[in-house]
C-alpha cells in the first residue's frame, strides 16, 4: 500500500496493520499517523521523521480481513500468507480462557 492507500484507509475506519497483525496503524488526537505494536503499547510514526519515507516497504502493510470472513475488496493479499485472519486473541477467544 502507498502512503496515500494507508491514510486513505485509516481516515475511512478500516484496521491497516504492518508485517502482523500485531502492528496496527492509527491516527491520534494530533493527527499524526502511528504504528503501534499491540502486545506492548510501542509506537513509531508511520513516516520518518523528515516525512518523506514510510516506516516499512509499502508491500508490508495490509487492511485486516473483516470479522465475518469476506475479504475487504481494497485488500491485498500478502505472498507470505501472513497478517490474514483475526487480529490477536482471534475472534472466537474468550475472557479468562472460558468457552464462549
Amino acid at each position: 500500500m502507498t502512503l496515500e492507500d494507508i491514510k486513505a484507509a485509516v481516515d475511512a475506519g478500516q484496521t491497516v496493520h504492518w508485517a502482523n497483525t500485531g502492528y496496527v496503524v492509527h491516527k491520534d488526537r494530533l493527527g499524526q499517523y502511528l504504528i503501534t505494536y499491540l502486545p506492548n503499547g510501542s509506537c513509531i510514526g508511520l513516516i520518518d521523521r523528515g516525512g518523506h519515507r514510510l516506516n516499512g516497504e509499502e508491500a508490508e502493510f495490509f487492511i485486516a480481513r473483516s470479522e465475518d470472513g469476506a475479504e475487504n475488496p481494497v485488500s491485498k493479499s500478502r505472498p507470505d500468507g501472513q497478517g490474514r485472519g483475526v487480529a490477536p486473541g482471534g475472534a472466537g477467544a474468550s475472557p479468562l480462557g472460558r468457552p464462549l
